[in-house]
């Protein structure tokens, strides 16, 4: 039987087996998947959305059958190329109608399918006063919950609860053969004996597909301040936001340097956009009064915040009542020290309050192409790197001006030891099909139009590979591993023969996102 005979036969078998609603192969729906935020990749035979788990199991099921490549998507807004098979022909399966969500307050835990975002987990939860430790990267009005414990992330809450893996209390997933495991053995402890669990976060769907998750619940904090500090070096602003990771005081934090702070963040900063955090900060407000004060607060300050230091990092402090926050806050300026100076916290009030905003920043501030590129270092490295890579990028001064890239630099934290670097990479280029209509045209009318550029997205390309290959001189580790980061050759020798004999235990013909981590 001829490929185009195999491939049309399994088409009609999912057909079948799941609806034809649930079957694309629309070729403008192909090529829109098989591009994330950076790169384009082969497209797909064709789209699966399954309606229900049962649904998911038995697609699996029959393209593994088949020996067919499957990558599982979530929301979308990766750029490591972990839902991208370069060689296409394979079944793209998109989680988006797996959203069915289930909240046992009595039982403090909420069990969530793939596909919800969450952007709508934290309204569900909203209107109970809970919240999940972890909740949440920034892109959460895209990004699902299912694909950030597939590829790890940080983000809300993360200063206070770690990373999103470390908020997981079980799986259910589903694997090549179709069957569906459920991780852990206890349905409230995740740590019954050796961690399955774990095995499965941050595996970008190589080892099976996330089919529910269960995570636990605890009471939302009403009450939060909101603070900022400018540094004038690097060095001033590490010491003092190491200090603020071992106190373990706030619930999130992040840097923005200036060239990002002027730049991206400050695009988004427009009279309606102001209005509208203006609005949101006041409504939103438990004080309406407080709200106000708040407000005429960044009336005044302007763009002064954003202009205030080479580097601002902005800490959002929760606490039980008003009293509460606000000794936790003195707390932390008390922490920070003559390290950094206090100034208008006009950025984190707004991510307080408007915490998944719109996915603008998936290109850069005037329209061009944009890729970050990311390590968690030890503290005893942070410093280093960030002298290695300014160096790094003086030595190519001329080049990059030439070709008008630039980068700009955020962190944050990753528990109290971890210092996650990560540096945002913009270039003039040609837009995907994802940016078009990710953005919509009204987005896309009001930035630069490029034109294909193939000679600064090669160079583009190869200072983001050096940038990589210097983050491993540095020891430094990474989330999103996709295709985009070493995990193979950073294993130990027994480390490797154990996750390559998993491997072939539960993808014994290789078709799960083949490729990705280096399988």
């Amino acid at each position: 039987m001829s490929a185009t005979m195999q491939d049309d036969t399994l088409k009609a078998r999912l057909v079948q087996a799941l609806g034809a609603g649930a079957v694309v192969v629309d070729a403008g729906r192909l090529a829109y998947v098989a591009n994330d935020v950076y790169r384009t990749g082969g497209a797909p035979l064709c789209i699966l959305r399954p309606a229900s788990v049962t649904a998911l199991q038995t697609a699996v099921h029959l393209c593994a059958e088949a020996g067919v490549a499957i990558v599982p998507r979530g929301g979308g807004a990766s750029y490591t190329d972990g839902y991208l098979f370069p060689a296409g022909g394979h079944v793209l399966i998109d989680t988006g109608a797996l959203t069915a969500m289930e909240i046992d307050e009595r039982n403090a835990i909420v069990t969530v399918e793939a596909g919800v975002t969450w952007a709508a987990l934290k309204e569900a939860l909203d209107a109970r006063g809970l919240r999940t430790p972890f909740w949440g990267p920034f892109s959460g009005i895209a990004a699902t919950v299912g694909g950030s414990v597939s590829q790890n992330s940080v983000s809300h809450g993360t200063a206070a609860h770690g990373i999103s893996a470390q908020s997981v209390l079980g799986l259910d997933v589903v694997l090549a053969n179709g069957e569906l495991l459920t991780t852990n053995a206890a349905e409230a402890m995740r740590f019954y004996g050796p961690d399955i669990t774990g095995l499965f976060t941050g595996d970008c769907g190589t080892l099976g597909v996330k089919a529910r998750i269960r995570l636990p619940l605890i009471a939302a904090l009403p009450h939060a301040e909101a603070l900022s500090f400018a540094f004038d070096s690097f060095e001033a602003y590490h010491a003092a936001v190491r200090r603020a990771q071992i106190a373990r005081i706030d619930d999130s934090h992040f840097m923005i340097d200036l060239a990002l702070s002027q730049g991206q963040i400050g695009r988004q900063q427009s009279m309606g956009a102001r209005m509208q955090i203006a609005w949101s900060v006041f409504s939103k407000a438990p004080n309406k009064l407080k709200g106000l004060a708040q407000v005429l607060k960044m009336a005044l300050a302007g763009e002064n915040p954003m202009r205030s230091g080479q580097y601002m990092c902005h800490f959002i402090v929760e606490g039980f009542d008003p009293a509460d926050a606000a000794h936790r806050a003195e707390r932390l300026r008390r922490i920070i020290g003559d390290d950094g100076r206090e100034i208008a916290n006009t950025i984190p009030a707004f991510v307080r309050t408007m915490p998944f905003a719109p996915l603008g920043n998936i290109l850069g501030p005037n329209g061009e192409r944009w890729v970050p590129i990311h390590g968690v270092l030890a503290h005893e490295k942070a410093v280093p790197f960030h002298s290695a890579f300014k160096a790094m990028l003086a030595g190519r001064k001329a080049d990059m001006d030439r070709l008008g890239i630039w980068t700009g630099t955020m962190a944050s934290p990753v528990n109290s030891s971890g210092f996650l670097y990560e540096i945002a990479l913009y270039w003039p280029d040609a837009r995907t099909p994802y940016h078009l209509e990710t953005l919509g045209p009204d987005w896309i009318a009001g930035l630069k139009d490029y034109p294909a550029n193939p000679e600064a997205k090669a160079y583009a390309n190869e200072l983001k590979e050096a940038i990589v290959a210097l983050m491993q001189d540095y020891g430094a580790g990474h989330f999103q591993i996709g295709r985009a980061y070493p995990y193979q050759s950073r294993l130990t020798s027994q480390a490797s023969v154990l996750v390559r004999a998993l491997k072939d235990q539960l993808d014994p013909k290789g078709v799960m996102n083949p490729g990705a981590l280096g399988f």
